[in-house]
């Protein structure tokens, strides 16, 4: 078990959240429910990983996120179709 970076001192857990994301366009904020996420047994931090937060927000840079409600699962938003095949804000790849 991987211990919490926030507090160093609690255990981690794997469990499902909710978290709320800001469009890349800045004109709103949708509801992701059931992310993957991490959660302290000390602290009581929930958070996701580096690699579900890059997820997150390349797949909200390609889609058409009019056509985003206010609320979505975390499944059902990598499933949206994409407009882009990739992002190109991301130099790092």
């Amino acid at each position: 078990m991987e211990t919490c970076p926030w507090c160093e001192i609690g255990k981690l857990t794997s469990v499902t959240g909710t978290v709320y994301w800001e469009l890349p366009d800045g004109t709103r904020a949708v509801e992701i429910t059931e992310t993957p996420s991490s959660h302290c047994e000390n602290c009581k931090a929930l958070f996701q990983s580096d690699e579900i937060v890059k997820e997150i927000e390349d797949q909200l840079f390609l889609i058409d996120s009019k056509q985003l409600g206010k609320q979505t699962t975390y499944d059902e938003l990598l499933k949206m179709k994409r407009v882009l095949k990739r992002n190109y804000f991301d130099f790092g790849k």
